[in-house]
């Protein structure tokens, strides 16, 4: 009741000018209680409040500053609102629920957090931080632990740099696994600077160790990111030799790491790990003892030297020697080798490569009616279109092997002239991607002989060169020496080209100082062709590196004349930088501030790719400013398309930011706000992005849409009608802009490829520029960078085909071998399926006329039916009996003999075939998928693994390489079987053109059904 007969404060603060010491803190008291009321009557005699805080002889002086921070709070002045509230000391109370105390608490964590990055960046020379600030923010750190909101702890330690606190909030947490997910999380996302990030990463892995049962997979991906090969070799020699589940795990880390795709610390793990030396029966040692009794013996000694023997036979004695020499029983080393083996084979890509090729060739959708619609459509003497529909094939057949519309069409293909015949002979590489051992044997017929022409094109050799850099990207050792001596022994530009192109796909990343010097060499002959292609292959090479070849190449890009090598060698600058975000800021100032518009297009890539996936605030502010001043179109369309780039982990970010761009009057401009989207929301199928793209695939420039078209493919790709209706609409907007003999060069040069975006991979793969722990895919995002420089030169399309990912889910069991596994997609089967194959066109007629009929042909009908009948019925029987699938490819049913006679009518296991179309229909849920199945990611939040399963994934992601743990070990296993697409002798026409084909042998055809001569 006292309170509400207070109207004013004027007594009160008169009050504070008595010399009683009681009767001011008797005034402070009920002011402290009225500030949020009259403060502004308190505000006019503040000069009051401020001294009675600098008077010695005042015991409540932190009251007092109380007081004095409440009115300066209301005054708008939070500074010295929080320099009061310090001075306050204890009685700032941080658990107070008022807007007075949230505010000036984020306004002290922001304060304690600029302090703590600043000391950090200048050692703590300069920069001190107030302990009574600290004190503040220990406080709410503590309050929050108390209160259970550990995530909020977690973020304020997070920003704060407070690592200690950062762990004390981990391990006090009720959720130690879920709040080390999360911290992992935020900070790939949230923390700009890349140094502190790997600081963060040292404490998780610490946790992560101290835990009773370690994450393995997380620890791993911390260690790739701290480049830490040598631990992650030591774990995974830890889970190879423990049990068979450990076993699984340390194949599913192998796998986890090969998925993001970094070829340098992959191979550093291999090679950190121990070999195997086979002991023939007269070496082994005297009184070597046989420990098959002791199994933890084999855990106790870590084998040092193992090799198994290449001519394919079992050894008969194998020993490995531990660190006190002791003999290991051999039965268990070489199980224990075997394992090895297994492990590098992943390591190195052989094993998931090969597991790749055989889903995107045994899953093979691709409509080859699309092809020959768009290869009709062209006239002949269009040579860009001509290119592009090779381009499209390439990209539709990607990593599939299936090349059937090359060999069909020889004699068209046979047109393409000069670099056109370049291109088609490269696009065989993106077909045969990943065909790592028959890579050359393929490539054969075009490459130089001993590293000199062959007599042949030399287009046709500088792309065969170009092909197998393609085929081996990423994993180019096999193929490196070939490509280096291929370069070394020839003096002509174009094949110059294609070698430092396949060179640098080889060899991504290595930053092989070898190598280098050669292209180097290459890049100083000054000649334009060569030396573009040489300066991308240098960047391609010391992708990531920052080493002092940037400077290198800097000099040389402001000595030579050709635009072609400026061009280049921009390009390659900004590769080195990739990832190394503040690390790269003095070359990026360097390169954005030449005079050169050339070195400031390169200056924006290196933007790009320094801070790609990172969402920076201060990247992002940069790019945008040069994409509205820059006085060069080229700058400004760059700048704008490598928010792409920047963005891609937060894709809906993007329309939103560029729409106004999409909008300029500039037509570059507009055309990189269509690519930024297309690359930052690839795959998503996100309705803001395409609703932004649809108005500029009618935009009035020709370019413009065709960057349209483009984008709209990239983010469409794998999206299904049923689950964005437009989708229809595109494909046929695409189709009608190809038939139009009206419509200009370069909307239909646009139109085809995004045609052979939209269905890549036989449609089987998506555009992912992140791996599926969301990371970055390093591979992806360089192909996708050098793919944009397709404007000035039409060949780096294929760079595109870098950034698919397949959209497969691959079960495997210890053996890495495919079991027979069955899992739900609780989605209707139309939501996701392929799209249907296309009709053939039916020519109208305007009347139909009567057509007279003659007996014999009455006769020839009634026998072709007959015929037809018999072999509809021949087929469905194959069909029934065997599980490989069938390709829209070339139409045939290829099935294994030996398959047929081994599995059971109930062992189909492929999702095309009537025995399991007929489960689908019949399950409530959704559809069952086998294993291996097509997962696109939209469908992965569909997928459950059905109770009582023999087989239980070893992690719950519902695609990509996933191990499974089997329940019932005793039992015989029922493994998927499906044809391996095998490389077949080169073949070649009268004309010279030799087209590889690697599909399996086509098998000899039946002989004719007996038939009856009529006269």
């Amino acid at each position: 009741m006292a309170t509400a007969l207070v109207s004013s404060a004027s007594g009160l603060i008169a009050m504070l000018h008595e010399p009683h010491p009681a009767l001011k803190l008797h005034a402070l008291t009920n002011i402290n209680t009225f500030v949020d009321i009259f403060w502004h009557e308190i505000s006019t005699d503040i000069t009051s409040l401020e001294s009675l805080y600098e008077d010695d002889s005042f015991d409540q002086r932190p009251l007092a500053a109380l007081v004095v921070s409440k009115v300066f709070y209301h005054l708008g002045e939070p500074n010295e609102s929080l320099l009061y509230a310090l001075r306050a000391q204890s009685l700032f109370d941080v658990s107070e629920d008022s807007e007075y105390t949230h505010t000036l608490l984020a306004k002290a964590i922001d304060e304690y957090a600029s302090l703590r990055t600043r000391a950090a960046e200048s050692n703590a020379s300069t920069v001190t931080v107030d302990p009574r600030l600290e004190a503040i923010v220990e406080r709410m750190l503590e309050k929050c632990i108390v209160d259970g909101k550990y995530q909020q702890a977690l973020g304020i330690a997070l920003e704060c740099r407070r690592l200690d606190k950062l762990e004390e909030s981990i391990m006090r947490s009720d959720n130690v696994m879920g709040m080390l997910t999360y911290c992992m999380s935020i900070s790939q996302t949230f923390v700009n600077q890349r140094k502190y990030r790997h600081e963060v990463l040292k404490i998780l892995v610490k946790i992560y160790q101290s835990l009773p049962s370690p994450d393995y997979l997380s620890i791993s991906q911390c260690l790739m990111f701290l480049d830490d090969p040598g631990t992650v070799a030591s774990m995974l020699e830890i889970l190879l030799k423990g049990d068979k589940d450990a076993n699984l795990l340390g194949y599913q880390v192998a796998f986890d790491l090969y998925e993001n795709e970094r070829q340098p610390f992959l191979l550093k793990v291999r090679d950190h790990l121990p070999e195997a030396r086979v002991l023939t029966p007269l070496e082994v040692p005297e009184g070597a003892t046989n420990s098959s009794q002791d199994p933890e013996n084999v855990m106790e000694h870590t084998p040092a030297s193992m090799e198994i023997a290449e001519d394919g036979n079992q050894p008969s004695e194998v020993q490995t020697v531990g660190h006190h020499g002791n003999a290991v029983d051999n039965e268990e080393a070489r199980k224990y080798a075997e394992k090895l083996a297994k492990l590098k084979k992943i390591l190195t890509g052989e094993t998931p490569i090969h597991l790749t090729l055989q889903f995107l060739y045994g899953h093979n959708r691709s409509d080859i009616l699309i092809l020959k619609t768009i290869k009709q459509s062209v006239e002949l003497r269009n040579s860009v279109c001509h290119s592009a529909t090779i381009y499209a094939n390439a990209l539709m057949h990607a990593g599939t092997t299936v090349d059937t519309f090359l060999r069909e069409n020889l004699d068209w293909l046979s047109r393409a002239t000069n670099w056109a015949k370049f291109s088609a002979t490269a696009g065989l590489g993106v077909i045969h991607r990943g065909h790592l051992q028959q890579g050359r044997s393929l490539m054969a017929p075009y490459l130089p002989q001993n590293g000199a022409t062959s007599g042949g094109s030399p287009y046709s050799e500088g792309g065969a060169l170009y092909a197998l850099g393609l085929i081996h990207a990423n994993h180019g050792e096999g193929i490196k020496q070939f490509l280096i001596e291929s370069l070394k022994n020839t003096n002509n530009e174009v094949i110059q080209h294609g070698a430092c192109l396949g060179l640098g796909l080889a060899a991504l990343g290595t930053a092989d100082e070898e190598i280098y010097d050669d292209i180097k060499g290459v890049v100083y002959t000054d000649s334009a062709v060569a030396g573009e292609a040489a300066g991308i292959s240098m960047g391609l090479l010391m992708v990531g590196t920052k080493s002092d070849k940037a400077e290198e190449m800097l000099t040389y890009a402001h000595d030579t004349n050709h635009e072609k090598i400026t061009r280049g060698l921009a390009l390659g600058i900004a590769l080195t930088v990739y990832g190394r975000e503040e690390d790269a800021d003095t070359l990026i100032e360097q390169m954005t501030r030449d005079q050169n518009p050339i070195l400031r297009y390169g200056g924006m890539y290196a933007l790009a790719l320094a801070y790609r996936g990172t969402a920076n605030n201060k990247a992002i502010r940069r790019l945008l400013h040069f994409a509205v001043s820059d006085v060069s179109d080229d700058v400004r369309r760059t700048a704008v398309l490598a928010l792409g780039f920047v963005l891609y982990s937060e894709p809906e970010q993007t329309p939103r930011i560029v729409s106004l761009l999409s909008e300029s009057y500039n037509a570059h401009v507009r055309y990189g706000a269509a690519l930024a989207v297309g690359i930052s929301c690839a795959g998503t199928g996100l309705p803001e992005a395409i609703s932004l793209l649809e108005p500029l695939t009618s935009d009035v420039v020709d370019f413009v849409r065709q960057g349209a078209l483009i984008a709209m493919a990239m983010v469409l790709i794998q999206t299904t009608e049923a689950r964005e209706p437009r989708v229809g609409s595109f494909r046929r907007q695409l189709e009608k802009i190809i038939l139009d003999k009206h419509e200009d060069t370069m909307s239909k040069m646009g139109a085809i490829l995004a045609t052979g975006i939209l269905d890549a991979g036989g449609r089987n793969v998506t555009i992912a520029l992140q791996s599926r722990t969301k990371h970055d895919r390093i591979t992806a995002v360089i192909g996708m960078a050098v793919f944009s420089q397709f404007w000035y030169w039409y060949p780096l399309i294929y760079f595109v085909s870098l950034s698919f990912s397949p959209t497969a889910f691959i079960g495997l069991n210890h053996d890495l071998n495919m079991p027979k596994f069955t899992f739900l997609s609780e989605a209707k089967s139309s939501m996701f399926g392929y799209p249907p194959p296309t009709a053939p066109p039916v020519a109208a007629s305007a009347i139909k006329l009567p057509t007279a009929v003659l007996s014999t042909s009455a006769r020839a009908k009634a026998r072709a039916k007959k015929e037809s009948d018999m072999k509809h019925a021949t087929e469905k029987s194959i069909l029934e009996e065997s599980s490989q699938p069938t390709t829209h490819t070339n139409g045939a049913i290829r099935a294994s003999k030996a398959g047929k006679e081994e599995r059971k009518d109930d062992d189909a296991m492929q999702v095309d075939s009537p025995a399991e179309k007929k489960t689908e229909v019949e399950h409530p849920s959704g559809e069952l998928l086998h294993n291996p199945a097509r997962v696109v990611p939209a469908q992965e939040k569909y997928i459950k693994f059905l109770d009582g399963s023999r087989y239980v994934p070893l992690k719950t992601a519902p695609s990509g390489f996933v191990m499974l743990k089997d329940l019932e070990p005793s039992e015989p296993e029922v493994l998927v079987s499906s044809d391996a697409p095998a490389s077949s002798a080169p073949g070649s026409t009268s004309s010279g053109q030799a087209v590889q084909s690697n599909m399996v042998a086509e098998e000899e055809p039946q002989p004719p059904q007996p038939f009856e001569y009529v006269a």
